[in-house]
């Protein structure tokens, strides 16, 4: 294996089981999961996906709403297991997968810093360093120790970029959080974004925006009801999907 590759996924494969029959209540269900009676269709969300990330990639992961993509990065995080198949990682992962992930609502800004920065891996003697530039990048210094329930899904997105990009982590995990930001922030992200991909951290990217693919990613994989169906530059599998995606070929 080339020693410059820090992401391999290797032919995976996950499966969720969905409930086939309708329950009334919660006892019922609890009552059909003892005895083992609850009936299950299976769905794929991915099938036999395998490729290669490579030490300062920045990668953007595109496809219809339900494709997978999600599904796909929550695997390479680590926050879901494979059916099948395996998926190594080479560093250190900083993952923005969800809006709020890490976060207690009930507490105050200030104090999920420290809280996120732990979940990472940091002691909280680095979060004390890191805490001054977390606030100047996310611009909540009014506000940090507001409970983060009375944010708005842009400052929690902003809250959780500052502590997620601070230092130099090997692998940057974003999904869809930067389409929450006005776009004065969403700049400012992809800034910080590129600056990071010059010190060779690698980008797994997941957006709807096919411009912003373009701009922040120099390769795309195309994913389509959980198979690859394109993997290429940024800009060859961008347009081809926006032209399949106009033209009315592509089917939720």
């Amino acid at each position: 294996m080339s020693d410059d590759i820090v992401v391999k996924v290797d032919h995976v494969s996950m499966r969720f089981n969905l409930s086939s029959e309708k329950v009334d209540n919660m006892k019922e269900y609890f009552i059909k999961r003892i005895k083992n009676n609850m009936k299950y269709d299976e769905f794929w969300a991915l099938s036999d996906v395998t490729f290669d990330v490579k030490k300062g990639e920045s990668v953007a992961l595109i496809g219809l709403n339900g494709c997978g993509k999600s599904t796909l990065l929550k695997t390479i995080a680590g926050v879901l297991k494979p059916t099948k198949g395996s998926v190594k990682i080479y560093g250190n992962i900083a993952p923005m997968i969800e809006l709020g992930a890490g976060f207690d609502m009930d507490l105050t800004a200030r104090e999920n810093v420290f809280l996120n920065g732990a979940i990472l891996g940091y002691s909280r003697k680095e979060m004390q360093k890191h805490y001054d530039g977390i606030v100047e990048f996310s611009e909540l210094e009014e506000f940090m120790d507001v409970p983060i329930k009375n944010f708005s899904s842009g400052m929690l997105a902003r809250l959780a970029f500052a502590i997620a990009t601070i230092g130099t982590p090997d692998i940057l995990i974003v999904d869809e959080v930067l389409s929450v930001g006005d776009f004065r922030f969403q700049e400012k992200c992809e800034k910080r974004i590129q600056g990071m991909m010059k010190k060779d951290t690698t980008i797994l990217f997941v957006s709807h925006s096919i411009d912003q693919v373009k701009k922040i990613c120099n390769r795309a994989i195309w994913i389509e009801k959980g198979r690859i169906r394109e993997d290429g530059t940024s800009e060859e599998v961008g347009s081809h999907f926006e032209r399949a995606y106009y033209a009315g070929e592509l089917e939720e």
